[in-house]
């Protein structure tokens, strides 16, 4: 499995620095990383791309890790079987990273609670690295200590890293308050279209910084003699908009009040984190933040994110795609009703525990249990809305269910214009998708669900769709270069092995 291949390549690693006789410092410096992140992978405990293991070869001169292990990942699943059991979600992947961008506020210590291991927390994790922020990992719970430098490092910001992540623009926020004039590569994620950061941009002028985008960077320089005078107006109500605004007025000494901010989960997980380091905001879960803002934060300061609504929204597929009884444990049901009243609509048969309150002291839980049922399609088309309507990330797993859903589903992804097409995918493994255009797509069902092999598509979501898919599919499916489902999600076909799944990690040799 993934874990064992890391275990056995971080040894390959590991034998041959040591026959080169370098230290874990000097590979770092060959490598432009840190001398943790080596450790990490030496340790099995940092998942690798194809990049990395290249670099990692021509550094050491080993043919062994240069042609031996640069082939891709790839997923070979035995589907037609039924889940069983219960699952406990895992914590927020965007409010872990969210949390990683805000911990660049707090001069003093910051412990995260259970934080999520995947690709994309490595990619921030090695940029914090690479401008001087110590992390270490506290424990096997992935409890992560963080501790940043009086002075950040930003000419060796690690470029490789921050260009595979789109949450690199949430850097700016943080940095505004400590330098006058930076840098941040243009960045990245998954193929989902173009996405602007005029919104980001409008919302930080307010403070100072103005960004120029030129040669692949976006060249920052801050006013400090600039704060807000009104509130700011968010022009789209974007998540990580909001976020970057509450970073910025989270260490502005005046108030600033933030107008047309989403209150989605990660959005709410962040200002929780925010009020422990001593900011004061008004009106969390809500669309208008005021926000007290004090000049220095040094505190010691020890927090849990909250479960993550689109695994647990994952998982709630993957027991109705495959007509299994299972229990999602911890799933925050605060940002699931919209998706469980359609699915009740639909003819969803499930029940859910009393609610409970999340380590974080604020988000409330639920225990879900699903059954097997007979669906319909719904009454009206699926589309996504700003919390509280339907969540843009839980938009693809709707294919998956009204692919077993007796009748047509019309599916309207109107924020991304390149997702529809990855759900197309799903005709390889039987389904009936039509793409009416860039935004729309037709699903008819219920699918006689075939096995088939199919290169996982560039998107996050929808690649665990067609997986999830896979796994309804009697015979055996392959689900090649599945690199993009390792950036948001942790170990998940071992996880779902746990419940009945029969996944098996492999490379080609």
């Amino acid at each position: 499995m993934t874990e064992d291949y890391l275990a056995r390549i971080g040894n390959l690693i590991r034998d041959s620095r040591k026959h080169r006789g370098l230290t874990q410092t000097q590979l770092a410096e060959a490598l432009g990383t840190s001398q943790s992140a080596v450790n990490r992978i030496e340790r099995g405990h940092q998942n690798l791309s194809l990049e990395m293991i290249a670099r990692i070869g021509a550094a050491l001169d080993s043919e062994i890790v240069a042609l031996g292990h640069t082939t891709p990942t790839h997923l070979r699943v035995v589907g037609g079987s039924q889940l069983s059991g219960a699952i406990d979600v895992k914590t927020s992947k965007n409010a872990g990273v969210a949390l990683l961008c805000a911990s660049l506020l707090n001069k003093g210590r910051t412990t995260l609670r259970k934080v999520a291991r995947i690709e994309e927390v490595n990619r921030i994790l090695d940029v914090l690295h690479s401008i001087g922020v110590k992390t270490r990992w506290l424990n096997e719970e992935n409890d992560l200590e963080i501790v940043r430098p009086e002075q950040l490092d930003l000419d060796a910001l690690d470029l490789e890293a921050a260009r595979r992540t789109r949450s690199i623009i949430m850097f700016l926020g943080p940095l505004l308050h400590d330098e006058t004039r930076f840098k941040l590569p243009y960045a990245g994620g998954c193929d989902l279209g173009t996405r602007t950061i005029e919104p980001h941009m409008h919302a930080l002028r307010p403070f100072g910084l103005e960004v120029k985008a030129t040669g692949g960077f976006y060249h920052a320089e801050v006013d400090r003699s600039v704060s807000p005078k009104r509130p700011i107006v968010l022009i789209e109500r974007s998540d990580t908009g909001t976020e970057n605004v509450l970073l910025a007025a989270a260490r502005n000494p005046s108030v600033t009040i933030i107008r047309n901010a989403s209150p989605n989960y990660m959005v709410q997980d962040l200002c929780v984190f925010l009020q422990k380091l001593g900011v004061q905001i008004d009106g969390l879960g809500t669309t208008t933040l005021t926000v007290q803002g004090v000049e220095e934060i040094s505190t010691d300061v020890d927090y849990a994110p909250s479960e993550d609504p689109i695994e647990a929204m994952s998982l709630l597929t993957a027991a109705i795609v495959t007509g299994s009884q299972l229990t999602v444990r911890r799933a925050p049901v605060e940002f699931l009703e919209i998706e469980l009243a359609i699915l009740e609509e639909m003819g969803l048969d499930y029940s859910r525990s009393n609610e409970y309150v999340a380590a974080n002291g604020f988000t409330r839980l639920v225990d879900l249990e699903v059954r097997p049922s007979r669906l319909h399609s719904p009454i009206d088309k699926i589309h996504p809305m700003p919390f509280p309507g339907l969540n843009v990330d839980n938009i693809p797993f709707f294919a998956g269910i009204a692919a077993v859903a007796h009748g047509s589903t019309l599916i309207h992804d109107w924020v991304y214009e390149n997702r529809a097409l990855h759900l197309t995918e799903l005709t390889k493994l039987g389904a009936t998708v039509k793409l009416a255009d860039p935004h729309r797509i037709y699903v008819e069902g219920p699918t006689r669900w075939r096995a088939a092999e199919v290169i996982c598509p560039p998107a996050l979501r929808p690649a665990v769709v067609i997986l999830l898919g896979m796994m309804a599919a009697k015979g055996t499916s392959v689900l090649r270069n599945v690199y993009v489902i390792h950036r948001g999600y942790e170990e998940l076909a071992e996880r779902l092995n746990q419940l009945g799944a029969q996944i098996e990690t492999f490379r080609d040799i």
